[in-house]
């Protein structure tokens, strides 16, 4: 079998041979240009060159993110049947209280991408953290991907290969639908909204899969999470509609931040008058306090011996960072084995790897968030370092650039890798191939995205990959 390090070096081939595919990469540029990958208003940073994954990358990545959901479900059925067990979880009163709202129907986690690194020699895994609701990049892999397909690079590649991208659009709203399906008040021809705090939010993905519910027969809108209203016996959106489903794309210390604004839907879901898919619950799998939970007694006891070594294998040190919880001497003087992150935040924010500051600016870090300084906990995890990937860095001012100037910026660039591996109601569905030239993977730290590709791995490779979802 092909290593994926093989598949893109093969393409480095071809893209030599083409003199560097001039052509087709202002093509793709151009598309990207006024394409709805956008975050935060700014087209995002990709490149030309799609993570090309074999099949036993496949393999790896669908035991590795089906087992986690198994376990994860475990842990949060517990938190809610065990007030005990709850007591293992530091969280906001406020957020215990949403947690332990009525749900409705079957899915406890409905949705999740858990970001993992994978060494792609051994094929050994590590988490980097768990994400639900929240979890976003199925429009950035999509547009990226629609992008290439029609290169002659790409073209080329694929007359020597099997290849399939990802699905992540029509399966989730037949998963969605489904799941509705189970909840204990449906309704005929349910009215469905996306909600979040949309200055948070990715709103050009929402508008695909609103199109996609749409076109279905499902009505679907849009709303901030604040617009939303609660009489007594319906929800209602700042157009005057009754929601009977909620796709909940806020994360939950937004909910927390905005709480007063927010009881519109929290009383809805309280009263059972609309199914929230996913419901709060799933703040236990994205607060990462789950990592040290994972390893406590409580825990271990109720997983089998295949889980427990799961565990061990994949889920780096992680504890508090206090001197109850950690050793904090030991952290100062081996910055190089250790990141520091908050227990609740997202985007990669107040994120740092010891390995991208000096000494003085890690312990002054120590001294910024150990402790409880800052306001909130802060965690301290063993640093994995990425597995390094060739790739095409950004094609940046390439409209500006003479045809032999983008052949000179041909040759390929060593990026750090990081996975996010789609869940669909526990079932893996794709990758979120995102990559970094810097200990940190993240945009804020020059990060990219790029196209996820399954090359020759025949149970992925059922369609023509020409045939990707909202094209």
């Amino acid at each position: 079998m092909s290593t994926n390090a093989d598949y893109t070096s093969e393409y480095f081939d071809i893209l030599d041979g083409l003199e560097g595919d001039v052509e087709s990469r202002r093509a793709a540029y151009s598309y990207m240009e006024s394409s709805t990958a956008i975050v935060h208003h700014e087209v995002v940073a990709c490149s030309f060159v799609p993570r090309l994954f074999n099949a036993r990358t496949y393999d790896v990545f669908k035991q590795t993110a089906e087992t986690a959901h198994r376990i994860l479900v475990k842990v949060m059925q517990r938190y809610l049947d065990d007030p005990e067990y709850r007591t293992i979880f530091s969280f906001d009163p406020r957020l215990e209280e949403l947690i332990l709202l009525p749900r409705g129907y079957d899915a406890l986690l409905p949705f999740a991408r858990v970001d993992v690194f994978l060494d792609e020699d051994d094929y050994r895994i590590g988490f980097c953290e768990f994400n639900a609701d929240g979890s976003s990049g199925m429009n950035e892999n999509r547009e990226i991907t629609n992008s290439l397909l029609g290169s002659e690079s790409f073209k080329r590649f694929s007359q020597n290969h099997a290849v399939k991208p990802c699905e992540l659009f029509e399966s989730w709203v037949d998963e969605f639908l489904a799941i509705y399906a189970t909840y204990e008040h449906r309704v005929d021809n349910p009215h469905v909204a996306i909600c979040d705090y949309l200055e948070n939010a990715v709103i050009d993905e929402f508008k695909v899969f609103a199109g996609l519910f749409e076109a279905r027969g499902v009505e679907c809108s849009i709303y901030d999470v604040r617009e939303l209203s609660f009489d007594g016996s319906a929800l209602v959106g700042s157009d005057g509609k009754r929601v009977d489903a909620i796709w909940r794309r806020s994360v939950t210390n937004d909910v927390i931040e905005h709480w007063d604004e927010s009881q519109g839907l929290i009383e809805a879901v309280r009263a059972e008058k609309v199914a929230l898919i996913g419901s709060f619950a799933g703040h236990i799998v994205h607060d990462k306090q789950i990592f040290e939970a994972l390893f406590h007694p409580k825990t271990v006891e109720m997983l089998d011996a295949d889980e427990i070594d799961f565990i061990e294998q994949t889920i780096p040190t992680t504890s508090f960072l206090d001197d109850e919880h950690a050793n904090l001497d030991q952290i100062r003087a081996n910055k190089n084995e250790w990141i520091i992150k908050p227990t609740d935040h997202y985007g990669a924010d107040d994120v740092y790897a010891g390995a991208y500051v000096d000494e003085e600016e890690w312990n002054r870090l120590i001294d910024r968030f150990a402790n409880g300084a800052a306001g909130e906990p802060f965690l301290v995890q063993r640093y994995i370092t990425p597995y390094k990937t060739a790739t095409l860095p950004p094609d940046t001012h390439i409209a500006e650039m003479t045809d032999e100037q983008v052949r000179e910026r041909t040759s390929s660039a060593p990026y750090n890798n990081l996975s996010g591996l789609y869940l669909y109601n526990g079932t893996f569905q794709g990758v979120f191939s995102r990559l970094g030239p810097r200990p940190t993977i993240s945009k804020d730290m020059a990060g990219i995205t790029a196209a996820t590709i399954w090359v020759d791995a025949e149970k992925t490779a059922e369609n023509d990959p020409s045939d990707t979802e909202g094209r």
